[in-house]
């Protein structure tokens, strides 16, 4: 006798939940088995059941579609993990200031590193070639002209040795630093911006004009200086309380920044006007960030419920952000970083020992969470690494060099994507900004925009293990230069082994050397695009 099951849901191979109907008959000794199993059908389908001896007063059923949507999302950014630099490679000793101003009080290039530190009668801040790590000596000369605490300082991005520091002395200074690092105090600037009111808190570069530096103070004021001529010629009066924080786009035709007014603005650095400006009358921003070339900003904040926050804005149009995202309920500011060649923003807290880090994408949602590196000592600021300083060959895709307090150390954090891969990785590193400006102080302020000059990164690769390449050679048995295993066919299988190996390194080497000749006609057109530019 056949009895019926109650209804179960199983799975088939598509994924589609399909209803099943369980069918259970008694033996001989009274004890019931699953005799058949029969999907739910439609009423063409009826007869199928009717072969199976099924009843029919039988419920049928429809099947029961649903869709599904996989949460995963593929990206090759998935397992970048964070690499804390060893004993040796830090910088100890380093009397790191305690001012309590939102900066970050360090800066990075190629070739130095600039840290400031605390100082008696005026600001001053040490000058270390990155080339030496270690412990460094308390009589490290140091560059001590201003007559007041140093609050920030930037080094150019089209020179090496050229940086620039504000001051609370009102002042902005221009240094130039010797090839060799500094040998006594450094106290003569190689030149002296006086136009602030107030002590000056923030400087920036412009990104594609050697000669042109913004510098907001506590004025109110931004100041646009032609470093060309040693003069102010613009400023920016928009601003009814402190600045907060200046970034520009790509091409430095765009200025944001972030007020003390909890407003967000988007500014045409040249006339002063406000393009766009965002009233965030339920939240407090902090820090913004362009975004490349996606016509997006990101800013980090306060929300209303005291809780860090980040959200992103539509650069045209910022009557409401795109989405909102709750951090944390830490206090310390929220940093910003964004590298424009991967489209990841870096996140790391002032007084945090860590460092998120996201994917950002122009379709929802928008910004996907990839990692996190912890650390368990804290970070009173963090130093940014340029592109064609960081380890091509150790696929280290972004560097910073973090400041802690307690220990008087400065820590340098790589960001890898872990590759096997001993060629040069192009979907990892596009060509990016190199130290060429891309036009004169005059040529941007009579209105020209022009992006960065482009460079690539594989002039800097180098292969990482060499020798596995020498014990291949070794292997290989020649007569009269004649290689053998290419005369003749394998007989065993480590011959052929052999064969294959060897096969693939030539495959490996041409695969080599036509990425090196796409790469070379890239530089060429892109050189060609440059000339027509000017």
């Amino acid at each position: 006798m056949l009895k019926r099951d109650q209804s179960r849901f199983q799975h088939d191979s598509q994924t589609r939940p399909v209803l099943y109907n369980h069918w259970r008959e008694r033996d001989a000794g009274g004890r019931s088995r699953v005799s058949s199993i029969f999907p739910a059908v439609d009423q063409q389908q009826k007869s199928i059941l009717g072969s199976f001896g099924a009843p029919k007063e039988h419920i049928f059923m429809t099947k029961v579609k649903m869709s599904w949507h996989s949460t995963y999302r593929s990206s090759k950014f998935r397992h970048v993990y964070g690499k804390a630099g060893s004993r040796e490679q830090c910088y100890e000793g380093i009397p790191i200031t305690h001012s309590v101003h939102d900066n970050h009080f360090c800066a990075v290039n190629p070739k130095f590193l600039a840290v400031v530190t605390e100082s008696a009668g005026g600001g001053a801040f040490l000058i270390i070639p990155l080339h030496k790590p270690g412990r460094i000596d308390p009589h490290h000369p140091k560059v001590c002209g201003h007559q007041g605490s140093v609050m920030d300082i930037k080094w150019s991005p089209f020179m090496d040795n050229i940086i620039a520091s504000s001051s609370e002395d009102c002042t902005v200074r221009i240094w130039q630093i010797p090839d060799g690092g500094l040998r006594r105090n450094m106290t003569e600037a190689l030149m002296i911006l006086i136009g602030h009111s107030r002590r000056a808190g923030l400087i920036e570069w412009h990104p594609t004009c050697s000669g042109i530096l913004f510098s907001a103070g506590y004025d109110c004021k931004i100041l646009i200086w032609n470093l060309e001529e040693g003069v102010a010629v613009k400023m920016i009066d928009s601003h009814p309380d402190v600045v907060l924080c200046m970034s520009f786009n790509t091409d430095g035709s765009l200025l944001a920044t972030s007020c003390k007014d909890k407003k967000l603005r988007i500014i045409d650095p040249r006339s002063g006007k406000v393009l766009q400006e965002a009233d965030c009358k339920n939240t407090r921003v902090n820090r913004v960030v362009f975004l490349g070339n996606l016509k997006c900003v990101l800013t980090t904040g306060v929300s209303r419920w005291n809780t860090r926050q980040i959200a992103l804005w539509d650069q045209d149009d910022l009557s409401a952000p795109i989405m909102e995202e709750e951090i944390d309920g830490l206090s310390g500011v929220l940093f910003p970083f964004y590298d424009a060649d991967t489209h990841m923003v870096y996140l790391a807290g002032k007084g945090d020992g860590n460092i998120r880090y996201y994917e950002v994408s122009p379709e929802k949602p928008f910004l996907q969470l990839l990692m996190e590196f912890r650390s368990p000592a804290p970070q009173k600021g963090l130093g940014l690494m340029p592109k064609r300083g960081i380890d091509v060959g150790e696929c280290e895709i972004f560097r910073f060099y973090k400041l802690v307090t307690l220990k008087n150390l400065v820590e340098p954090i790589s960001m890898i994507v872990p590759r096997r891969s001993e060629s040069f990785q192009e979907d990892l590193f596009p060509m990016t900004a190199g130290t060429e400006s891309a036009l004169s102080a005059a040529e941007w302020l009579s209105g020209i925009d022009r992006g960065p000059v482009l460079i690539s990164l594989k002039e800097a690769y180098k292969r990482p293990n060499p020798a596995g390449l020498r014990a291949s050679k070794r292997d290989r048995r020649t007569v009269k230069g004649i290689d053998l295993l290419e005369n003749i066919s394998p007989n065993t299988d480590k011959e052929l082994l052999k064969m294959v190996y060897r096969q693939q390194d030539e495959l490996r080497k041409l695969k080599d050397e036509l990425g090196e000749k796409d790469e070379r006609i890239r530089q060429l057109e892109l050189e060609l695009k440059n000339l027509r530019n000017t």
